[in-house]
């Protein structure tokens, strides 16, 4: 397996950080970036200064964002695979949530990883080579009740990363957005997961979906471990998908979607059709 440079978002917890004890075990040379250094460089295994940068990065601060980049390519003379990471999840019905908490989480899901790739692109494309990964989620292909926001802006992340493989297809640069299920880190603890402080009575079962989900945190099928080993695959991969779902959860919702998906395009199929321009007659 070729040794790579990774630049990794939200690498403090979850998938992120065991996405770089497992990179720095096999070898390879990761930048990792946190909004508080001290907690990255206190839960990331013994690193090799040769191998592991931490870097304190806003997110939502371009030149933040560009000044990491920069820094990475100093360091390690390249930049091989971009792992958009951080993100946060928000539950509640759309009119629960105020615009600053939705567009919060907009900022993170969304436009910090276009932050990240627009920076990070100059480097790319001067490479002809690289692979930018978009961790989405199942929500973003096939959402739950109560996660509207949340579905929304991974939704989002899936399609950007769609055309984004097409439109870098020709520069030799891959994208893939990977659509995890439930994986057993800290997503939803109080320090990856907002629920809205309003809450309206008639939105009953949203208070139930969101208690079925939080009841499983501890209990959730898919083993980080194993994620990162499939990111590091997908990274050595010279025909990366360009979307990828994780976990026998996410296989279940997205097949069970694309049931429903081919469904409900057969049954309206007649009005669909309905709207062509009749041809005209000679």
């Amino acid at each position: 397996m070729e040794k790579k440079v990774w630049f990794i978002t939200g690498a403090s917890k979850g998938l992120g950080l065991t996405l770089v004890n497992k990179l720095i075990a096999e070898g390879h040379q990761v930048a990792a970036t946190t909004r508080t250094l001290e907690t990255l460089e206190a839960a990331v295994d013994s690193a090799p200064a040769d191998q592991f940068l931490p870097l304190e990065v806003d997110l939502s601060d371009e030149a933040s964002v560009e000044g990491a980049l920069l820094t990475t390519w100093e360091v390690f003379g390249r930049i091989d695979v971009v792992v958009n990471n951080a993100g946060y999840g928000i539950g509640g019905a759309l009119e629960e949530l105020s615009l600053g908490e939705i567009k919060d989480n907009f900022e993170v899901n969304l436009f910090a990883p276009i932050t990240v790739i627009k920076k990070v692109m100059p480097y790319l494309r001067a490479q002809r080579s690289g692979h930018i990964i978009n961790i989405s989620s199942i929500a973003g292909f096939a959402g739950v009740l109560g996660w509207s926001v949340y579905a929304a802006s991974k939704h989002a992340l899936i399609g950007l990363s769609d055309v984004l493989a097409q439109d870098l297809r020709p520069l030799g640069i891959h994208v893939t957005a990977v659509a995890p299920g439930a994986f057993r880190t800290q997503f939803l603890t109080r320090e990856s997961l907002v629920l809205g402080d309003t809450q309206i009575a008639d939105y009953s079962d949203i208070r139930a979906s969101h208690a079925r989900y939080l009841s499983i945190d501890g209990k959730q099928p898919g083993d980080p471990v194993k994620a990162a080993e499939a990111l590091i695959e997908i990274a050595d991969s010279p025909e990366p998908p360009t979307l990828l779902f994780l976990g026998s959860d996410a296989y279940n919702r997205a097949t069970a979607k694309m049931r429903h998906l081919e469904e409900l395009i057969e049954k309206w199929k007649g009005l669909t059709l309905s709207t062509q321009y009749e041809t005209e007659k000679a």
